[in-house]
């Protein structure tokens, strides 16, 4: 059984990671450009007893993409990614007015491009083995919208629309399509936020962490979540609902 994770390198994708090997999966890692934290994931992973692999690929980058993801089938004959968790993902905050069309794009590309990059080529080997599992990691900001990241907030609220959409497509083939949104979480992602004025709008008073969305991931991608299937669960220490 494998799984892939994209940024699964650190943070949140780690955290994915390793609760996806615990549950007997070997993981497949991508990554962009962290290749140490890469290998350090590929050691956590394997000290766990599975298989684990890194492929570094640009998620936004649709001719890569696909290209390693072809390479690694034809590497692995008789087998297929059957979970699949859409984690990669980027900010670059600032108020619309001030923000430039690089910052926009770039966002746009790597935080919602990329599900249709990835998700396409390894839809076709779920259909055909009628069992599939995939999993979007959006955003509390593609739920409610926060300021400073209209670019953020139009991928991951795309992201949500398009969980759902897909989720109706495969259904019928066992697969199912959900989305986590967390909310703020302790990770490199909010670096620059200020935690403690931010915890006092929490009803948990607290940011959340990695291993909190991993383990609703995992839920997720398990088989007792069989019968849940286009939703897009919160996961924010109750900021939003």
């Amino acid at each position: 059984m494998y799984a892939l994770v994209t940024g699964g390198s650190r943070g949140i994708g780690r955290a994915i990671a390793l609760r996806l090997a615990r549950m007997g999966y070997n993981v497949v890692i991508n990554y962009q450009s962290n290749k140490e934290a890469a290998e350090d994931t590929l050691h956590m992973l394997r000290e766990l007893g599975v298989e684990a692999e890194a492929l570094r690929f640009d998620v936004s980058n649709r001719e890569e993409t696909v290209a390693a993801l072809q390479t690694w089938q034809q590497e692995h004959e008789g087998e297929y990614i059957e979970v699949l968790v859409n984690n990669a993902g980027i900010r670059r905050d600032n108020l619309l007015v001030w923000m430039e069309p690089e910052d926009f794009d770039r966002v746009l590309q790597t935080n919602l491009m990329s599900f249709y990059n990835v998700t396409r080529p390894l839809l076709i080997p779920m259909i055909v083995h009628k069992y599939g599992r995939i999993v979007n990691v959006a955003s509390l900001s593609g739920q409610k919208g926060l300021p400073g990241q209209c670019n953020y907030s139009a991928a991951k609220g795309g992201l949500i629309a398009a969980t759902k959409a897909l989720a109706q497509e495969v259904g019928k083939k066992n697969i199912t399509v959900n989305a986590v949104a967390p909310g703020f979480v302790r990770t490199d992602m909010v670096e620059g936020l200020d935690e403690a004025a931010l915890k006092k709008q929490i009803p948990l008073n607290r940011f959340g962490e990695a291993d909190e969305i991993a383990a609703l991931v995992a839920f997720l991608a398990s088989k007792d979540a069989g019968y849940i299937t286009g939703e897009c669960i919160a996961i924010n220490g109750g900021l939003y609902s």
